[in-house]
C-alpha cells in the first residue's frame, strides 16, 4: 500500500483538489500570508473531510503532516484550528516532548504582542469574534471560543497515568468531549508509553481528530511505514522546500585557518551582510552561532575566549584576513568595504560594538534554553540586541530563527561513529542544526521580488546572493567535509555537487555589436499596489444588489417514531417572508455589527472605498448599505416580533456576504502601464546552476550556436522550450522574407509582466521582429512553451497573453514604433496550430 499523500499524485485527484476553495475565514484570520504549499496543506484536509474515496482513513481521523523545518507547520496548525472551529470543534490539546517548544508555542498562539503571533488582532468566524484561550483542563472550556491545553510528554504521562487532576488533566477531561489533538515534533511520539497514551485519548471519542506534525520521518523504518502509511496526508520535505526557494542555500566555508581566524572571518562576513543590506534599505541584524562539540564546559570556555577576542579586536586582525583569505565572498566583502570607504579600523570598531558581551547569549542546557527562549525565538526583532549564540546541542529542535547566517564549528576532526556508508550520529546532529539555520530571511529589493523566496539562484554573480546563504565555517578536513556534505545532501538541505553543474550563459559577441542591442528597447510592466481611488460604490467591487436571505430561528420541531413504517403527517406553521430595507433597521445595531468585523473598520473602508466620507455615509448612502434589503423568513408570529438580536444576526450575515463578494474580486496589486529599458541593460551574461541529468543541462548547441537570430550561446531550457526553438529554426527562413532584426531571446528571469490581478509572469521567450518595409514597426512577442500537463494549471497565463494580443498596444519610443503582443502557449503536440497563430499575429503573407 502506498502512503496516503500519494493519492494526490493522481491527475484526477489533483484536478479535484484544485476545485477546493480555501475558506476566507482561514486566510483572513491569520497574521501571515499563506504560501502556496500551506494552501495545499489546508486543501488536502478539507478534501479528505468532505469527499469520499477508497483510501480515506477511518474515523477517528489520525493524520500526519511531514513538513520541512521552517515551512510554517505552526501556521498550518493555526489554520486547521480555525477550520475545525468552524466545523464545531472547541477543545484542542497541544502536546510536544519539550518544555522549550511549549513556551514558544504559547507565545505564537496566545500573545498578540509577540512578533510571531499567528492570528490577526481580532479573530472573526461567521461574523462573530473568537478568542484563543489557554485552559488548565477542559471543564474550564466554553462553547464560544478556541480552548487549548498545552502539555509536554512528561506532564501528560505523569498526570494521566496517575489520573490526578489538581488543575491538570485526567481521563475525565476526554470523556464525552470531541477533541483535536495537535502533536508537534511528532517523531518523538512513538515511545511505547507516550504513543499508547495518545492513542488511548484519541480513541475515546469517534469524532476526535489527531493531527501530528514533524519535519523528520524515517520512511526506511518498517515500523514507521506500518504505523503512518495511511496517515501521512502531506509530505513537503526539506529537499522540496529548498527547491521551491523558501530556504537559504547552505555553503561550507572551509579553510586552513585556526579557530580564532575562523571566528574573525565569520565576524567580517557578518558585518558585510549587515552593511550590504543597509545599503538597499533592508533592516537586517545577522546572527552567528558558535557551536561547541560535546560539553557545556567547552561552550562556556568558547564564550569566555570570544569576549577576550572582542575586547582585543583590532584592525591588524581584519588586515590579516583581507591579506590571506582566498574565499571569494570574503574578498567581495573587502571590495564592498573599500567602495564604501570603510577602513580596517572602522570595520574593527563596528565589530567590537556589535558583539559586546551583553549582545551574546548561551543556550547550553535546558535551563538556559528555557530562560532565554523568548530572546532566542525573536532574534529578528528590532529591539532584540543578540548577535551571537553559544550552544552545544539544545537548539537542534524547536528553534525558529530567520537571521542566522553563520555557524562556526569551534572544534576540529571527523566525528566518531561514521562509516563510508553511514553518517555518524554527531554529524547528523550538526546537519539538523544547520537545517534550522536555513530558514529564509524575508526581504525584497525591487518590485516583482517575492519577499519570502530566494531571488538570485540564476544570478550567481549578484552580491545580494550573500543574503540568501547560510555559511557553515569549518576546518578544511576532507574526511569531515565529505561526511557533513553527505548528511546535508541526504536531508535535502544541500544540493549534491556531483549531481549539479554550473553553466555559463553569454550573449553572442556579434549580437552585442548590433544597433538593436545598443539602442533597442524591451517593453514590460511592473507590479503596483492596487489603487481604489475610482471605487465609488459596492458595484465597482462586484457586490450584487440581490436581497440576502435570512431565516428567523424558532422552536418549532417534532418527534417521530424511528421504527414506524409510515411517517405521520405533521402540521407545520406556514413560513412566510418579507423584505426589510437596511435603512429600516435601527442604526445603532448596524454600527455595532460593523464594529464586530475588522473588515469594516474605518481604516479598511478608507482603503477599499476612499470616497466614503464617514461611517454614517457608508450606512446611509444608496451606493453602499443604504440600497440593500434582507429577505427575512419565518413563521408569522416571529415576523411580527422581530427583535434587536434578530436584526443584529441578519445584518451580520449581510455584512459577511458582502465581505466575501468583495474579497473574491479584490487584488492587492495590479500591473502598471508599460515601461521600457534598453536591451543591453536588461539582458546580460550570467551563470546558472542545474542538475546534470536535468534536460536543461543540455545547451542545445547544435541548434542555437550558429544562427544570429538566437542571441545567447545556449538554450538551457526545458524539453518543451527546446522543441519550440527547433520549430522556430525551421520557420526562420519564412520569417526572414518579411522581417529584419529578428531576435529570439530566452528570458532568464530578467523581465516580468504583471496582469490586472497583480500576478507576475516571466515569459520564457521574447521575440523581436522588425518590418522591412512601411513604417518599420517592431513586433515584441511574449512566448511561453508549456508542457501539456501544466497547461491547465497555468491557464491564467495563457489568458493574459490573449488579452495582450487583443489589446494591440503600440508604443512609440523616439522614432521607433513597437507593437506589444503575445501568442497562446506553444506545445509540441499542437505545433501546427501555434505556427498558424504566430504567423497571423505577425501578419505574415500566406
Amino acid at each position: 500500500m502506498a502512503y496516503l499523500y500519494k493519492i494526490f499524485d493522481n491527475p484526477f485527484a489533483r484536478k479535484a483538489l484544485e476545485q477546493v476553495a480555501l475558506p476566507s475565514f482561514i486566510s483572513d484570520n491569520l497574521k501571515f500570508d499563506v504560501r502556496p504549499y500551506q494552501v495545499e496543506a489546508f486543501k488536502r484536509y478539507i478534501y479528505l473531510d468532505k469527499e469520499d474515496f477508497d483510501e480515506k482513513p477511518d474515523k477517528p481521523y489520525h493524520l500526519m503532516y511531514n513538513m520541512a523545518t521552517g515551512s510554517g507547520k505552526t501556521l498550518v496548525m493555526a489554520g486547521l484550528m480555525l477550520y475545525l472551529y468552524e466545523k464545531g470543534y472547541r477543545n484542542f490539546l497541544f502536546f510536544v516532548n519539550s518544555n522549550n517548544i511549549i513556551q514558544k508555542t504559547k507565545e505564537n498562539f496566545l500573545n498578540p504582542f509577540a512578533s510571531k503571533y499567528l492570528f490577526k488582532d481580532k479573530i472573526v468566524v461567521d461574523g462573530k469574534e473568537v478568542l484563543v484561550k489557554e485552559v488548565d483542563n477542559f471543564d474550564e472550556a466554553d462553547e464560544v471560543n478556541i480552548n487549548i491545553k498545552f502539555v509536554s510528554i512528561q506532564m501528560l504521562t505523569s498526570g494521566l497515568l496517575l489520573n490526578v487532576r489538581e488543575n491538570g488533566l485526567s481521563f475525565e477531561d476526554f470523556e464525552d468531549r470531541k477533541l483535536v489533538l495537535l502533536g508537534d515534533e511528532a517523531h518523538h511520539n512513538n515511545a511505547d508509553v507516550w504513543g499508547d497514551l495518545v492513542e488511548k485519548i484519541h480513541k475515546l471519542n469517534f469524532e476526535n481528530i489527531l493531527l501530528e506534525f514533524t519535519a523528520t520521518l524515517d520512511y526506511d523504518s518498517q515500523a514507521i511505514a506500518e504505523k503512518y502509511q495511511d496517515k501521512v496526508i502531506y509530505k513537503y520535505d526539506l529537499a522540496q522546500f529548498r527547491l521551491d526557494k523558501y530556504s537559504k542555500e547552505i555553503n561550507l566555508i572551509r579553510s586552513m585557518y585556526d579557530e580564532q581566524e575562523r571566528i574573525i572571518q565569520a565576524l567580517i562576513l557578518n558585518l558585510y551582510r549587515q552593511e550590504l543590506a543597509t545599503s538597499r534599505g533592508v533592516n537586517l541584524k545577522p546572527v552567528i552561532l558558535f557551536k561547541a562539540k560535546r560539553t557545556i564546559a567547552e561552550s562556556k570556555e568558547n564564550k569566555a575566549k570570544f569576549h577576550k577576542l572582542i575586547e582585543d579586536f583590532s584592525s591588524k586582525m581584519v588586515e590579516n584576513i583581507r591579506d590571506t583569505s582566498t574565499v571569494e565572498v570574503v574578498q567581495n566583502a573587502f571590495t564592498f568595504f573599500a567602495e564604501n570607504n570603510l577602513t580596517d579600523t572602522e570595520i574593527a570598531n563596528r565589530i567590537k560594538s556589535n558583539f559586546k558581551e551583553e549582545n551574546c547569549l548561551s543556550a547550553n542546557n535546558d535551563a538556559e534554553a528555557e530562560q532565554n527562549q523568548i530572546r532566542l525565538n525573536t532574534l529578528e526583532d528590532i529591539n532584540n540586541p543578540i548577535r551571537a549564540v553559544f550552544a552545544v546541542q539544545k537548539l537542534n529542535e524547536g528553534w525558529d530563527v530567520l537571521n542566522l547566517f553563520d555557524i562556526v564549528r569551534l572544534y576540529e576532526g571527523q566525528n566518531t561513529g561514521g562509516t563510508n556508508t553511514r553518517v555518524g550520529k554527531t554529524t547528523l546532529s550538526e546537519a539538523q542544526l544547520i537545517g534550522r539555520g536555513a530558514r529564509y530571511y524575508p526581504f525584497k529589493l525591487e518590485e516583482g521580488h517575492e519577499k519570502y523566496k530566494r531571488k538570485f539562484d540564476d544570478d550567481l554573480t549578484n552580491d545580494f546572493k550573500v543574503l540568501e546563504e547560510l555559511y557553515y565555517h569549518t576546518k578544511d578536513e576532507s574526511r569531515y567535509i565529505s561526511e557533513i556534505k553527505k548528511a546535508l545532501q541526504e536531508s535535502g538541505a544541500m544540493e549534491n555537487d556531483e549531481n549539479s553543474v554550473q553553466l555559463q550563459l553569454t550573449l553572442k559577441p556579434e549580437f552585442k555589436e548590433t544597433d538593436f542591442y545598443k539602442t533597442g528597447k524591451v517593453i514590460y510592466n511592473k507590479r503596483l499596489e492596487k489603487s481604489y481611488d475610482n471605487i465609488k460604490s459596492f458595484a465597482d467591487l462586484g457586490v450584487s444588489k440581490r436581497n440576502i436571505p435570512f431565516t428567523l430561528s424558532s422552536g418549532i420541531g417534532s418527534k417521530s417514531d424511528a421504527f414506524a413504517k409510515e411517517e405521520k403527517e405533521i402540521k407545520k406553521d406556514k413560513i412566510t417572508a418579507k423584505d426589510i430595507k437596511v435603512s429600516e433597521i435601527p442604526k445603532h445595531i448596524i454600527k455595532y455589527a460593523l464594529t464586530q468585523n475588522p473588515f469594516y473598520y474605518f481604516d479598511s473602508l478608507e482603503r477599499f472605498f476612499p470616497n466614503v466620507k464617514s461611517m454614517s455615509n457608508f450606512i446611509d448612502s444608496k451606493e453602499y448599505l443604504g440600497s440593500l434589503e434582507i429577505v427575512v423568513s419565518g413563521i408569522q408570529s416571529r415576523l411580527d416580533n422581530i427583535t434587536n438580536e434578530d436584526y443584529l444576526s441578519a445584518i451580520q450575515k449581510l455584512l459577511q456576504t458582502i465581505e466575501i463578494e468583495i474579497k473574491s474580486n479584490l487584488t492587492e496589486y495590479e500591473g502598471s502601464e508599460y515601461i521600457n529599458d534598453y536591451v543591453h541593460k536588461v539582458f546580460k551574461d550570467k551563470e546558472i546552476r542545474t542538475y546534470k541529468d536535468n534536460p536543461r543541462a543540455d545547451g542545445q548547441f547544435d541548434v542555437v550556436s550558429e544562427p544570429s537570430w538566437y542571441v545567447y550561446n545556449a538554450n538551457y531550457g526545458t524539453s518543451e522550450e527546446k522543441e519550440f526553438v527547433k520549430m522556430f529554426a525551421r520557420r526562420f527562413e519564412h520569417l526572414e522574407k518579411q522581417f529584419k532584426d529578428i531576435y529570439l531571446i530566452r528570458n532568464e528571469r530578467e523581465i516580468k509582466i504583471i496582469d490586472k490581478q497583480g500576478r507576475a509572469f516571466e515569459p520564457d521567450f521574447v521575440l523581436f521582429c522588425k518590418q522591412k518595409t512601411g513604417e518599420e514597426l517592431t513586433y515584441q512577442i511574449f512566448i511561453e512553451p508549456k508542457g501539456k500537463h501544466l497547461k491547465a494549471h497555468d491557464k491564467w497565463k495563457e489568458d493574459f497573453l490573449q488579452k495582450i494580443r487583443e489589446s494591440k498596444t503600440t508604443i512609440t519610443l523616439n522614432s521607433d514604433k513597437y507593437l506589444i503582443t503575445g501568442v497562446p502557449f506553444y506545445n509540441n503536440e499542437s505545433e501546427n496550430e501555434f505556427k498558424k497563430t504566430l504567423e497571423e499575429t505577425l501578419d505574415i503573407d500566406s
